[in-house]
């Protein structure tokens, strides 16, 4: 079976490759996204989820993730992360996977 971390790693690195298609294929098909504090999802589906990505960032040409720290716990595992190429300064954040079945189900992101 898949490490939790290993996946999001994998997603993580086809991110900042702007590869799409190895982006979502470490996302389940039923992937649901979600921003605090708003209860429901604000993506929910692969094609939702593809669109979103294809359309809102990687034509970011500057677009680049990179984890400050990491915690994996059972099959949950949060980054702090500093985006770059969204705004004109790094943009901190935190995301929060989970995994199940060796893909990302559900992601929560601060």
């Amino acid at each position: 079976m898949k490490k939790p971390d290993t996946v999001v790693q994998r997603q993580l690195d086809a991110y900042n490759a702007h590869d799409l298609e190895r982006f979502v294929a470490e996302y389940s098909h039923d992937v649901q996204v979600f921003r605090p504090p708003q209860p429901e999802p604000v993506l929910q589906g692969m094609q939702a989820f593809s669109e979103h990505y294809a359309k809102n960032r990687f034509t970011l040409p500057d677009l680049h993730a990179k984890v400050l720290n990491r915690i994996v716990s059972g099959n949950i595992v949060v980054d702090h992360e500093e985006v770059t190429g969204l705004d004109p300064s790094p943009r901190h954040t935190v995301a929060v996977y989970e995994v199940e079945d060796g893909l990302i189900r559900r992601v929560w992101f601060y």
